[in-house]
């Protein structure tokens, strides 16, 4: 093994991370600088916004970059050499020539894509093993067979590195893959952002991850607009987006929001909890029209015969069935939501019972015309319209509504739906909002409407002052400011403009003193935003009516959906992607598959996979890229809590994450055998023993699992829990094991041996 090729790339690793320090103290040093500039004018608050948000851009991708910098090496047949890495950094502010390319950079693809049969160019592919700032290992695959010559850095298995990653222990949170991304992955992550596109995958496949690199990459390709829009990541559980929320950042990319479904009503923090059947009534897509109708009964008219009688100064006004009629269908006829038909109504109202006391007023006994003239009737128009009393009869007849009034007073009475339906939704107001309840508000919202329009308009006017004023800013303070970054061309350098991080539009927005927050901040607070792009993971758990919140969210239809319909565990999962999207988009959509499993051992899957055969036996999993030689494990005690504690005791001693997965009714006894362990709706997935439920599993992987009483569970659960280990696995039981599982009990249990 040559120590000259380790010598060599070490001197240029260092090289590498001495010019990351300049860079990143020249940031800080700016940000500081910015935030301390003399100025309160428009201008100079202007500028200095800029200058922070441009500084602060740059600094937060400097800080991404500072493990694992640089990690591989292209070397071309026609003589060209690139470095790859996190980050694309140039050799100094005046050259143009790029010490390492961003692994999105077109010119990286050959580092994903390159086979023997199809090199692309390549002479030589080397993946460079860094621990911090040291070269620890190199490793060269050969692409072009007529070349001789050799660095003794060659390895026999091309998997190598992918192998060493996937053995790796692991540490509680998701990792970034740009080191080991797949030729198949890679053709994901990079596709076109327009439409919807879909990636199923069975366990371990890295679907959610190459979702997170496929939200790097499009804000590297599309930064100017997806940086304005922001991008949505919609997760199953906190304890998933827990999971995955330093993945983005370790990439140089803070333009996202992370959310679950019960996260995106602003101001409704969801911490009730539904039945399984309640939350599939919720879920259903006649939902939508079930509130339609109870909204409509919210539209009253006075019963015939029973009119309202309002007192009036000039005598009293009959509001009855046809003058409420009357105003009701002209409003509904504006075809406007709810709160926005209301001045529809009132005015309809207002106008008539005016017309009812002119005539009352005015009336010549002897038959002639109204005594009263235009300015007399507009002046009785006006006494009626400032009258306490009118308003309250308008508020009884067509109330002002809002989604959280609304839907609580639904809630508690549900009409339009069957008796058992309403049986399971019913629940007395003041209850805590659930996750279910989500999309429902946002219907409810739909729904009622605001009626904003003034406001709006006046914002708008000033906004377009801000924006003409801000962008000639930008115009004189970037005339002669470029800064280096990134590579996107394949032959030349192209340097990254202070507008790619801020423009007009934006600028002016942050020049608001009230508002200084990023895209994502402010789609958190804003239920209307259109984001530029959404990836929803175990998409096949969410119901309808999420899916038509998450549609609202984004017009353009820009979506990346990841799920497999064969862990569909919700009752209220739409399952399948030709349910989900026939609604929205038709056919019109493009299908992925993962078919390789990086996570689960060959050992670990095959018993796994007997659980779906137990009703689809045709039905084949993934196939596993590694074997370990330890087989899954069952043990049946009397005593559930005492032998998971000699388990976990017996297991932890390796290194790595171990998770036990049980029914949330055992989390308070086995917790209590688990010193340091608590349950809980989002653990610490750090910690070395984390308690937890199939549910909460989703999306998550650990060393080791020991699976507590799957006769408990459904299939689908049953099939999530097993596959959560990278290494081992433990089954533990007082009831009779699934059918499914019978073969495992044969192998004894580690701890008994011991």
């Amino acid at each position: 093994m040559s120590t000259e090729e380790l010598r060599e790339e070490q001197q240029f690793v260092s090289g590498l991370y001495a010019r990351l320090d300049a860079l990143r103290e020249e940031a800080q040093a700016a940000v500081q600088a910015s935030l301390t500039q003399v100025g309160n004018g428009l201008q100079a608050r202007l500028e200095r916004d800029v200058l922070v948000a441009e500084r602060s851009g740059l600094l937060a991708a400097f800080n991404a970059g500072e493990n694992g910098l640089c990690f591989g090496r292209l070397e071309f047949r026609d003589g060209r050499d690139h470095h790859i890495g996190r980050i694309g950094i140039r050799a100094s502010d005046v050259e143009r020539t790029p010490l390492v390319i961003d692994w999105r950079a077109e010119v990286a693809r050959p580092f994903y894509l390159a086979t023997g049969h199809t090199p692309m160019g390549l002479r030589r592919r080397r993946h460079i093993t860094t621990q911090g700032r040291d070269v620890t290992a190199l490793h060269d695959e050969i692409l072009d067979l007529g070349d001789t010559t050799r660095t003794g850095h060659e390895g026999a298995n091309a998997d190598e590195v992918l192998l060493a990653a996937l053995d790796s222990a692991r540490t509680g949170r998701m990792h970034d893959i740009v080191q080991t991304i797949q030729a198949e992955q890679d053709r994901i992550i990079r596709a076109p952002h327009h439409g919807v596109m879909v990636v199923e995958g069975g366990p371990g496949t890295g679907k959610t991850v190459v979702a997170l690199h496929r939200a790097a990459f499009l804000l590297y390709a599309h930064r100017r607009l997806l940086a304005k829009r922001a991008v949505l990541i919609v997760g199953p559980n906190p304890a998933f987006l827990g999971y995955i929320s330093e993945v983005l950042p370790a990439l140089g990319e803070t333009g996202v929001l992370l959310s679950t479904v019960g996260e995106l009503f602003p101001g409704v923090s969801a911490t009730g909890t539904d039945t399984p059947e309640a939350a599939e009534v919720k879920g259903r897509a006649e939902m939508a029209d079930v509130l339609a109708a109870a909204l409509r009964d919210r539209q009253q008219t006075p019963e015939p015969g029973a009119p309202i009688v309002i007192e009036h100064d000039d005598g009293d006004l009959i509001l009855d069935w046809t003058i409420a009629h009357e105003a009701r269908e002209a409003a509904r006829e504006a075809d406007v939501p709810h709160n926005l038909g209301r001045p529809h109504f009132a005015f309809r109202v207002i106008d008539m019972l005016t017309e009812q006391l002119a005539e009352r007023l005015g009336a010549d006994p002897y038959g002639g015309p109204n005594f009263l003239g235009p300015d007399d009737i507009a002046q009785l128009g006006k006494a009626i319209a400032a009258s306490p009393e009118v308003h309250a009869a308008i508020e009884e007849l067509w109330p002002q509504l809002t989604p959280e009034g609304f839907l609580a007073d639904f809630l508690e009475e549900p009409t339009h739906l069957a008796d058992k339906d309403a049986d399971l939704v019913r629940r007395p107001r003041g209850a805590a909002w659930t996750a279910a309840d989500v999309p429902l508000l946002d219907e409810a919202a739909e729904l009622l409407g605001n009626d904003d329009s003034a406001a709006r308009a006046r914002a708008e006017a000033e906004r377009a002052k801000q924006i003409a004023y801000a962008q000639g800013v930008l115009d004189v303070s970037y005339a002669s400011r470029t800064y280096e970054f990134e590579d996107k061309d394949d032959e030349e350098s192209e340097v990254l403009l202070a507008h790619d991080i801020i423009d007009a539009e934006r600028m002016a927005e942050r020049q608001e003193e009230e508002d200084h927050r990023s895209a994502a901040e402010r789609a958190a607070a804003d239920r209307t935003w259109a984001f530029g792009h959404i990836i929803v993971d175990e998409a096949q758990e969410l119901s309808a009516m999420a899916w038509r919140l998450l549609m609202r969210r984004c017009p353009t239809r820009s979506m990346t959906l990841v799920g497999d319909p064969a862990q569909t565990a919700e009752a209220g999962g739409c399952g399948s992607w030709e349910a989900i999207l026939a609604p929205y988009v038709e056919d019109r959509w493009e299908y992925n598959r993962l078919g390789v499993n990086y996570r689960t051992p060959q050992e670990i899957m095959d018993v796994a996979a007997e659980v779906p055969r137990v009703e689809h036996p045709g039905f084949e999993p993934p196939s596993s890229v590694r074997s370990t030689g330890v087989l899954p494990w069952a043990h049946r005690t009397d005593d559930l809590a005492a032998a998971v504690a000699d388990a976990v005791a017996a297991e932890a001693r390796d290194e790595g994450r171990l998770a036990v997965i049980a029914p949330r009714e055992l989390h308070a006894r086995l917790a209590a055998q688990l010193p340091g362990v608590t349950a809980g709706e989002a653990p610490d997935l750090t910690r070395s023993v984390v308690l937890i439920d199939p549910r909460q599993a989703k999306g998550l992987e650990f060393d080791t699992v020991l699976v507590v009483e799957p006769g408990s569970y459904g299939a689908s659960d049953l099939y999530v829990a097993l596959t959560r280990a990278t290494q081992r696995l433990g089954i533990l039981h007082a009831r009779e094991l699934p059918v499914a599982l019978k073969q495992v009990a044969a192998t004894p249990w580690p701890a008994a041996a011991g």
